[in-house]
């Protein structure tokens, strides 16, 4: 038989809200015996520029999480104590390598509670950590919507997280709506499934169109200067000062220091949801087509027609399910043993083209999601991390006078030489001509821009038409690129003008990212 269909309510998720709270999240925790919490909550900001927090956190007793009750006090008390740890371990002139019995005694119980890593994670920063403005609105909404806690307080760091929940909000109603199809897909009710399809894409490109704001009250060099740091684990961060993690003081006296990656947008479920829905299968970053797809994570595991696909090993991928909360991790694992849509579509290739073209449209919309991912990615990251190499090497006073310690500051020369993207085999022989393989991995263990790059072109390979297949697989090129009288491109413009890509170190989850042209150097806007 066949497994059944996952149910929402079985994960406690919502077919309205996906994988953000049914209930909004508390704005306080009921019980006066937390007001310790909410106050250091309420003041951090504050506490973090007079660089107060390490001593009053210090002084605090040990709270109990008997009397956290109802789910909502539980991710309340998680996104508290996630904040106020992050905020102590960066928010000195150099980071602490310890979390002192206040922190870390009720973040464990807390985090074990509600099965998630004792870390900052999407869920403590963006699922749990917003309000909206009026209840009678839509939480869709940008303009409905504010945060519960942020690091500095600046209005940068909330549209950044508000942004994603919105995107959470908006893409909510695609969960139910592709489990309806797959349940039509058994039936082979091509028309149920056709008509999810062409649903799916149309909210997908509402999301590309949520996350095409960002630029609007998110600064990129205050997001990688002052907000960015915050978000930083305690995983390959020795140069940023945690060479061996975090040590959560427990009062055992047999701690042992702890290594987390920090919160990322790569730990949403909802876009592992869309892919494993899709079919669409992802390798080990810089595996090319062809190979033997032991690896992959996203592809159905469990065939409908009972042939069984080999278990899912890719690291980057599966390692940030353990950093989703554990009933929307299972939901994930669960809906890929009944993953039946790309096959659905296969089998009908020939006879159903409205099927097909709905099926390629969710591809095409889903790529492009992901190519304004890495424009942003650019723009936010790999851009203001070359800006920190190029201080680092002046000597102006500027420059001297930086003596903090965090994921910002740091900065060392690459490792990589540029090479040109000519194609698979020239690509991979100038890497190991020139750049060596050992240097193509960053310190995380994946290169963030190779990642999404690849999980991009990844997107389109299940495409059935063959013009689908020819339009996502192009190669824009900008006309007048490395004209002398086209000048120096704006920000904004696109692609850079410069011919070759450039290898940019950052400490961090992704460590070594690559700046190639087809990326949109500056930004795709």
């Amino acid at each position: 038989m066949l497994p059944p269909v996952p149910v929402l309510a079985d994960y406690g998720i919502s077919p309205t809200h996906g994988f953000l709270p049914e209930v909004l999240p508390l704005t306080r925790l009921p019980d006066p015996y937390y007001n310790k919490w909410e106050a250091i909550a309420a003041n951090l900001q504050a506490l973090i520029l007079s660089k107060r927090l390490r001593g009053v956190v210090d002084r605090l007793p040990v709270l109990s999480t008997i009397g956290l009750e109802h789910d909502a006090e539980w991710r309340r008390a998680y996104s508290l104590l996630s904040f106020m740890a992050h905020g102590y371990i960066w928010g000195g002139d150099s980071p602490s390598d310890r979390l002192p019995p206040s922190i870390a005694v009720p973040l464990l119980k807390v985090s074990q509670h509600l099965e998630v890593p004792p870390v900052a994670t999407y869920a403590a920063v963006c699922l749990w950590n917003f309000k909206p403005l009026f209840v009678d609105e839509d939480i869709d909404n940008l303009e409905n919507l504010a945060t519960l806690n942020t690091f500095t307080g600046a209005l940068d760091e909330s549209w950044f997280y508000l942004v994603s929940v919105a995107m959470e909000a908006r893409g909510a109603p695609i969960i139910p709506l592709m489990l309806t199809a797959i349940a039509a897909a058994r039936q082979n009710d091509a028309v149920t499934v056709t008509r999810c399809l062409s649903t799916f894409a149309e909210r997908l490109d509402d999301l590309t169109t949520l996350l095409h704001r960002m630029h609007e009250s998110c600064d990129p060099i205050i997001f990688y200067n002052r907000i960015r740091p915050f978000l930083a684990g305690s995983k390959n961060m020795a140069e940023a000062g945690l060479p061996n993690g975090v040590l959560y003081e427990e009062g055992s006296g047999t701690e042992t220091y702890r290594q987390y990656a920090g919160g990322s947008n790569a730990q949403s479920s909802l876009i592992q949801f869309f892919d494993i829905a899709l079919g669409i299968e992802h390798r080990p970053t810089g595996d090319k087509r062809g190979r033997a797809t032991t690896t992959s994570a996203n592809g159905p595991s469990g065939r409908e027609g009972g042939h069984a696909s080999p278990s899912p090993k890719h690291n980057f991928i599966m390692e940030m399910r353990r950093y989703m909360p554990g009933p929307h991790a299972r939901f994930l694992s669960d809906v890929q043993a009944v993953a039946n849509i790309r096959e659905f579509v296969e089998e009908h290739r020939a006879d159903n083209r409205p099927l097909c073209i709905a099926y390629d449209a969710c591809l095409a919309m889903l790529s492009a999601l992901r190519d304004k991912h890495i424009a942003i990615v650019t723009r936010y990251i790999v851009i203001p991390s070359r800006e920190v190499r190029a201080r680092s090497r002046s000597r102006s006073p500027e420059a001297t006078r930086r003596n903090r310690v965090n994921l910002a500051t740091v900065s060392r020369q690459p490792q990589g030489i540029a090479y040109d993207a000519r194609g698979a085999a020239a690509d991979a022989a100038e890497q190991q001509k020139k750049a060596g393989a050992s240097n193509l991995k960053g310190t995380g263990g994946t290169a963030l821009i190779s990642f999404l790059k690849q999980a991009r072109d990844e997107t389109g390979e299940p495409a059935v038409e063959e013009w689908t297949k020819r339009f996502m697989s192009r190669v824009i090129r900008t006309e007048g690129q490395g004209d002398f009288f086209a000048g120096k491109p704006e920000e904004g413009a696109g692609i850079l003008a410069s011919s070759t890509s450039q290898e940019v170190e950052v400490a961090g989850l992704a460590g070594t990212w690559t700046i190639d042209d087809d990326v949109g150097g500056i930004c795709n806007y």
